[in-house]
């Protein structure tokens, strides 16, 4: 099986070489540049299976340097934050990062959320899509909902007959809602089926993503049911 490589920007030299130690040891191979622009340099050089981002490093910032590498690939990013509360994490996944963890943070906890992104991504089908009372269920695995075509084999996604471009965390949301139109998801359920959450997290990781979604699908396609969660309008 391939060594999974992971590019780690951090700027404090104590935690750069502590947490690639860390890595290094679960067995995966690590690239870690202590700034943005290096950073950036290492991902075009490497294309690595996931990125690793503090938000605040020297030359190019971590949210800066999500953006750029969304705009180039679909790879996953998690963001590196030390405050929950900035509005750091939420500018870091507005930006197109997957997910974030919180600084100092411990080991294990990095690994197992790294593994948890990996494992969606590498089976960015599995929310698989039935086909609901009021979506329309074509040949070939595409469901309908009035300009919006959901191909769940091909993963990919159309509206108005125009290619939708969605990274494979948003295709896996989306296919959560259309395997269930009409019915309430609320975002513990959503962060459990499609972060992997076992345990719970934090809803905003959701709530950024589904802003993200409906920008590209349709800001009226997702319903918010206040004090529930989220709908899929058929």
């Amino acid at each position: 099986m391939a060594e999974t490589h992971v590019l780690f920007v951090e700027d404090d030299d104590v935690i750069r070489e502590a947490t690639q130690l860390a890595l290094e040891r679960d067995g995966f191979v690590v690239t870690a540049m202590p700034d943005g622009l290096r950073g950036l340099e290492a991902f075009r050089a490497d294309r690595p299976d996931i990125a690793l981002l503090d938000v605040m490093v020297p030359g190019l910032d971590g949210v800066s340097l999500c953006r750029r590498i969304r705009d180039e690939s679909t790879v996953p990013v998690i963001m590196l934050s030390a405050r929950a509360d900035s509005i750091d994490v939420v500018l870091g996944l507005e930006a197109g990062a997957d997910d974030y963890v919180t600084k100092p943070f411990d080991g294990a906890v990095l690994v197992a959320r790294i593994r948890a992104v990996l494992r969606r991504f590498g089976h960015a089908s599995g929310g698989a899509a039935g086909g609901g009372e009021t979506g329309a269920q074509a040949e070939g695995g595409v469901l309908v909902f009035g300009d919006l075509e959901i191909d769940t084999e091909g993963m990919e996604v159309r509206k108005a007959g125009e290619q939708v471009g969605l990274t494979p965390t948003e295709m896996r949301l989306l296919l959560e809602f259309s395997s269930a139109p009409g019915t309430v998801l609320s975002r513990d359920k959503l962060l459990e089926r499609v972060w992997d959450y076992g345990w719970g997290g934090d809803t905003r990781v959701v709530d950024v993503h589904v802003q993200r979604l409906r920008t590209k699908i349709g800001q009226d396609r997702i319903e918010t049911v206040r004090g529930f969660g989220y709908k899929l309008r058929a």
